[in-house]
């Protein structure tokens, strides 16, 4: 292994991604594991140079306080605990109250290294890849977007012809992406690329059904059954990439943090399906996969690519999706690339998108009455992905938008603008 590791295991606080960060800002890699993790578990990280125990409010967990094995108090290296928000200490604990008792204790205290960089994180990528893959075949889902890219970029370095990579057309892509996916992977970088059109068998499924969450388990459910039959074909596929990175595990609930929406690469595979998870990236944030993409070699307009849902634009036809809506949440989100392109927001702003509800407004088209939906456009700027704040965009910008909106998408007669910052909101709808 190329870097030393801080281990943070997650007895219930909040503050578990700050820390994680703190750390990695002085230049050493941190990790972020349940409370239970078991000293077997912690052997296969390797390079564990100090453990921090990370309470907090949520460590009350169905009337007990979550604690560790009491063998990783003598694992072998030193444990610190911090104690949010009672900042409690306790003869083998010792509170860290901020960034210069953090660095005594990383450095002081652990004696670890300051190696955490792109090029050492790959490596070690790279090599826990290889033993876990040994001579056998890995599935990856393609969509195109920066996670499923990196990891593929990832997996190549790693194994290479090893890797099988499928692209599910399911009906949810924006406009034109699932031929553009087609020729940069397949006809560019010549990976091995399997194309499925699963158009009609994901919107039969999605019909009628409103709930958000619901809706993400089809999706996600019918991606891993696509996977699955695709698998049949082939012969020795026993393990599954995804391009799982630690946001999603957060919002999908941690054993101590409840649940603020389920993303369909997280929660582990049916148990008829017999594959195991490859997932290199589950541990960085977003600014640092972009930051792995550009030291594998990807180009840049792959690496900062449009952030994109799993579910695509299913959260983005809100409700029940139809094909009406499904058509102007596609055609709405095109506009308002191509105008933020020409205003040179493309490179400003770290993630828009549009999204059309499921309900109708009157408005007036051609002196007549019209009953028709809205889109609301949503342009906001983030570091992590924890927390984002709004783009204030140019008056005429958004005008020119509109304008194209109302004049060239069908069944529209009125364009929002989405001022809430995350949190409250999140950063899709759904």
């Amino acid at each position: 292994m190329k870097q030393d590791m801080i281990v943070i295991l997650d007895l219930g606080s909040t503050e578990n991604t700050v820390v994680a960060r703190q750390i990695r800002e002085l230049g050493v890699y941190s990790e972020i594991h349940p409370h239970d993790i078991t000293t077997e578990q912690l052997n296969g990280l390797k390079n564990v140079k100090g453990i921090i125990l990370n309470g907090g409010e949520n460590r009350i967990v169905d009337g007990q306080a979550v604690d560790v094995d009491q063998a990783v108090y003598a694992y072998g290296c030193p444990v610190i605990s911090i104690d949010h928000p009672t900042a409690k200490c306790e003869q083998q604990y010792a509170q860290i109250p901020g960034q210069e008792e953090l660095r005594q204790f990383v450095f002081d205290i652990c004696h670890a290294e300051p190696n955490w960089n792109m090029k050492n994180f790959i490596e070690d990528q790279v090599e826990r890849i290889r033993e876990q893959v040994g001579d056998k075949k890995v599935l990856l889902a393609l969509s195109g977007g920066v996670d499923s890219s990196v990891v593929a970029a990832m997996l190549i370095k790693a194994i290479g012809k090893q890797l099988v990579c499928v692209h599910v057309n399911h009906g949810l892509m924006r406009k034109n992406e699932s031929e553009s996916v087609v020729e940069v992977f397949k006809n560019q970088l010549h990976a091995n690329l399997i194309y499925v059109d699963a158009v009609e068998r994901f919107l039969s499924k999605l019909e009628n059904v409103a709930d958000p969450e619901q809706k993400r388990k089809i999706i996600g459910g019918e991606f891993i059954r696509v996977f699955e039959e695709e698998a049949r074909k082939l012969e020795g596929i026993d393990f599954l990439g995804q391009g799982t990175i630690y946001p999603d595990i957060i919002e999908s609930g941690t054993k101590t943090a409840k649940m603020v929406k389920s993303h369909h690469n997280v929660g582990g595979l049916p148990e008829d399906l017999q594959f195991e998870l490859v997932e290199p990236l589950k541990q960085l944030f977003k600014d640092e996969v972009r930051a792995c993409g550009i030291e594998l070699g990807l180009p840049e307009s792959m690496v900062y690519r449009q952030p994109f849902p799993g579910p695509g634009l299913g959260v983005r036809c809100l409700g029940a999706i139809t094909r009406d809506r499904l058509e102007a949440v596609r055609e709405s989100d095109a506009i308002l690339r191509e105008e933020f392109e020409k205003a040179g927001l493309d490179k400003k702003v770290w993630q828009y998108f549009t999204v059309v509800p499921d309900f109708k407004s009157v408005g007036v088209k051609n002196n007549a009455r019209c009953f028709d939906y809205m889109v609301i456009i949503r342009a906001i700027n983030t570091i992590d992905a924890m927390s984002a704040t709004i783009e204030r965009v140019d008056w005429d910008v958004l005008q020119r938008i509109t304008d194209r909106i109302l004049k060239e998408v069908g069944n529209v007669c009125r364009v929002c603008y989405d001022m809430s910052p995350k949190p409250p909101a999140t950063i899709e709808f759904e």
